[in-house]
This record gives structure tokens, sequence and C-alpha cells, in this order.
């Protein structure tokens, strides 16, 4: 048995110089950092692309391929800056650590090279001049792409995006800076980059392309149709659950493997990503580290979306009603874990599309298991976590498709009024829900508003656009909402999962 304490007391440092006495059963890079140049820049170098997109791009370099394809990192938002300070005070390394319901393997990573001054546009500039950028990637979260959910197109007003068109040359935005970025290459007469999205939102290329063409036609309409015409947009699916970092992570990782990183990254041990292969400047062997190359991902992306993240929003507000702190928790709880896997099997996965090659009764076997995976400690406020941007991507369409085909929506209807019960912002023990959305203050009025008038909430345009005029979901979300507040979350549960009326 390891001995916790001692291995606490005796962590060493993580750094490039400490390397060496990082204990035995950690591994580490096989190439030496000094070999590696840079290849792609990447907007959002938190968590998610340190568990993912950096783990394929080190599970590559080592295997000694592909060493001028290396990550330089970059951030727009100041939040962004004490996680900088952290990853250069260690040369970049990260500790990955993977879960299982059972295991635990940690894993230096030395994919990222550089980490830009946070918010210094200027450096982000001068970085995306450089020839040796052939790939700029971002996970920007999935309200990042400044789409219009009543309409599903780049929202050209919207504040931000004014303002960098009329100042493009200083921009602040991650797209305007990828605009700006994309000018210059033309002017000079170069080969335009790849802009590779790795955010977890549908079709997430085409997203990254409305926005990036949508602010160059609002500066200049040539630019615009150049970079239409020459840069490429590869759709990608993404899939690893990956929770934030915070003081018990930074203790764990200590304790267990004698490592002290003040920025490790936690996460489970499923790994997927699924990329079509359409790059203008060449790219790096991923498949040759996992990575699924295919020509279109489109269904792999749906199966995903639809049945791990309209999964998480099914469990998520029943769960933080009931004051459940982490996912795995809520598993263990009979009602919610029943309301999932009805509500999966008789709304979900009827309307998600065949995959190549998946068995769909068995992907959604797998997401139940990685849920309920206890190693995890995914928190149920990071699952409610900007419910107005997520339910648009992940529960909306499967609500319209199941109105088209005139089949069932109680299910997603009750998870929409658990929603907007969560919004008021009190549990059902009274204990108030601190804000967890960037629309906080608006989610909340409309859901107090909803006491008196229920449909008020499907009247949120930006979430639900034309769904909300439909008279069965309008039907459906007004009796779910109404039994919640008369026989509470477990009352209403239980009468779903019974088939009662």
């Amino acid at each position: 048995m390891i001995d916790t304490d001692n291995r606490t007391e005796q962590s060493v440092k993580l750094s490039l110089d400490t390397l060496s006495q990082i204990p035995a059963d950690v591994s580490r890079p096989l190439y030496e950092r000094s070999s590696l140049s840079k290849g792609i820049l990447h907007f959002g170098p938190g968590n998610f692309h340190r568990s993912h997109q950096g783990v394929y791009l080190d599970r590559l370099l080592n295997l000694g391929l592909d060493l001028d394809w290396a990550i330089v990192g970059a951030s727009v938002m100041p939040g962004d800056a004490r996680l900088r300070d952290v990853m250069m005070q260690q040369d970049l390394l990260s500790t990955v650590v993977t879960q299982s319901a059972t295991t635990s393997e940690a894993h230096i990573s030395g994919s990222m090279i550089d980490y830009l001054p946070v918010g210094d546009t200027q450096a982000i500039l001068d970085t995306l001049a450089d020839p040796a950028i052939r790939i700029v990637s971002l996970t920007v979260t999935e309200g990042g792409y400044f789409v219009d959910a009543a309409t599903g197109k780049f929202d050209s007003g919207h504040v931000a995006i004014v303002a960098d068109a009329a100042n493009i040359s200083a921009p602040k935005t991650v797209f305007g800076c990828i605009v700006q970025g994309l000018a210059g290459r033309r002017d000079r007469g170069e080969a335009p980059f790849t802009v590779m999205s790795c955010d977890n939102l549908p079709h997430n290329g085409h997203a990254a392309r409305a926005a990036v063409v949508g602010l160059a036609k609002l500066v200049d309409e040539s630019l615009a149709e150049w970079i239409d015409t020459n840069s490429r947009f590869p759709n990608g699916m993404v899939d690893r659950i990956t929770p934030a970092t915070g003081d018990f992570e930074r203790s764990r990782v200590r304790s267990l493997f004698g490592v002290a990183d003040d920025s490790p990254v936690f996460c489970e041990d499923y790994i997927q990503w699924v990329l079509e292969d359409d790059f203008v400047a060449g790219r790096p062997a991923l498949e040759r580290a996992g990575v699924q190359i295919v020509p279109d991902v489109a269904p792999y992306e749906a199966m995903k979306i639809r049945i791990l993240n309209g999964g998480h929003a099914v469990l998520a507000y029943p769960a933080g009603l009931l004051g459940i702190e982490y996912a795995h928790e809520a598993m263990q709880n009979e009602l919610i874990k029943g309301f999932l896997e009805k509500v999966q099997l008789t709304e979900i996965v009827s309307v998600v599309p065949p995959v190549p090659g998946v068995d769909l009764g068995e992907y959604r076997a797998s997401v139940i298991e990685r849920f309920a995976n206890p190693a995890i400690g995914d928190t149920i406020t990071r699952l409610c976590l900007d419910g107005s941007n997520r339910q648009p991507k992940f529960i909306v369409p499967t609500l319209a498709d199941q109105l088209a085909a005139g089949a069932s929506i109680d299910g997603l209807a009750l998870s929409s009024a658990f929603w907007c019960r969560y919004c008021e912002g009190v549990t059902e023990a009274g204990e108030t829900i601190a804000p967890n959305d960037p629309s906080w203050d608006l989610l909340q009025a409309t859901a107090k508003a909803s006491v008196e008038d229920p449909v008020a909430w499907l009247k949120m345009r930006d979430v639900y656009g034309d769904l909300g005029n439909d008279a069965r979901f309008q039907e459906s979300f007004t009796r779910a909402l109404t039994g919640i507040r008369r026989d509470g979350v477990v009352g209403m549960l239980t009468r779903y999962i019974k088939g009662a009326e």
C-alpha cells in the first residue's frame, strides 16, 4: 500500500528540471522538450484541452512523430491569467490523472511549449503571423461562438462582434484575432491556417466558420470571401468527462502520486476524438495517436451530444434541486437514474441517426456506466452550469425531432421544467443556489414569472426559438412544472417513471 502521507510530504514540484525526480509510477514524456517546435495556436488551454487534445498530441510526440506540431496556448479572457501563471511556473507541464472506477494513473504531458500573456492580442497576432502556425484550435465553450439560438445563425449584432469589426486591428475576441490573423496572411500572399474547433457543440467546424467569415464580412467582404474559399474548418466530436480542478485535486495528486502540480487535470479513462480530414496546410498524424479520421463527423456528433450531453442535462437539475453534490451520487439515486434511463430510451436514442460501426444501445449503456464512475468527482454544479447555452444544443433539437415525429416529449419537457425550477435559485431544502449561468438574473426572473404563467419560460427565444410556441410542448411543460411545484422533485420523478398522469 502506498503511504499517501509520506508522498504528500515528499512531493516533487513539477518542472522540467524535476522530471527525473518524479516517482516512477508516473509516466512522463519520452521526447526532449527542446526538440519541439510550434505548429498549433490553441485558444483556451484549460482542463478539457489538456485532458483531450493535449493528450493526443503528447501521445504522438511520444512516438517520435510530428515534433513540429507542438502547442502554443493563448487566452483573451482575464480569468485565465492565474492558469497561465501556474503553467509557466511548471514549464507548461501538466499532470493528467486518468481514473476508472477502481484505478488511477498519472502521466506528465508536455505538448504545450508556450503560453502567450493573457489578453495580449498583439502577441497573439504576431504568433498567428508565423507561417509555422498551421492550425488554430479552440475550446471557448459552447456559448463562445456568438450563435443566435432563435435562428441558429451567427449573431453579427452582438456587442463584442460589433466592437471588433469597428477596430479589427486591435481585436478583443478570439474570432477577431483569427480574422485579423487571416487578413495578414492574405495581405502578405501567404497560405491561411486551418481553424479547428474542439468545443462540444453541434457542427463545431461550421459554427467556427460562421463566426470567422461572419465577422470578416463586417470588416471586408473580399476578406470574408478569401477566408471562406481558402481556409478550412473541420468538424470534430470530442469526448472526455473532465471535472474542474480545486484544492481536493491538488491535494490528491500529491498524496497519490507525489507530484506538486498546482493545476492537475483529473479525467475519466474514456477518451474519443472523431475528426474530419479537412486541413489547408497539413496536420499532425493524429490517427497514429488514436483519433478517428472520418469523412463526416455528424453521426458521431449527434450521438454524443444527444445521449451523453443531453443525458447530463437530464440528470443535473433534479439532482441540483435535491442538493446532490456529485454525478455518481445522482446515479445512486434510483429515481434520478430511472428518469435518465427512461428519457434516453424513449425520447433520445430514437431520434439519434445511425452511426457507422456503433451500436447505440451499447453506447447508451456505456454512458450510464461513465456517469456512475465515483472516481471522477464530477459536480452537479458543473453539469448545471450555463444552461442557457447548453439547453439549445443538447435538449431542444431532440425535443424538436420528437415533436415532429409525433412522439413522446413528456420526459424532455419534465427535464426543461426541472431546469426552470432550478433557476428560481432555491433547492427543495430551501438552500440558495448560487448564480450558475451568464444569464442568471434573467433566468431567475423568468423562472419566478413562470409561477403565474408557466409558458413565460418557453418564451425565451434565445433558448427555445419557435419551439416555445408549440401547443403540445406548452401543455406538457406546464403540466410538468405545475407538478414539480405541487408534488416536488421526488413526486414527479416517481410519476414519470411509473407512467402516471
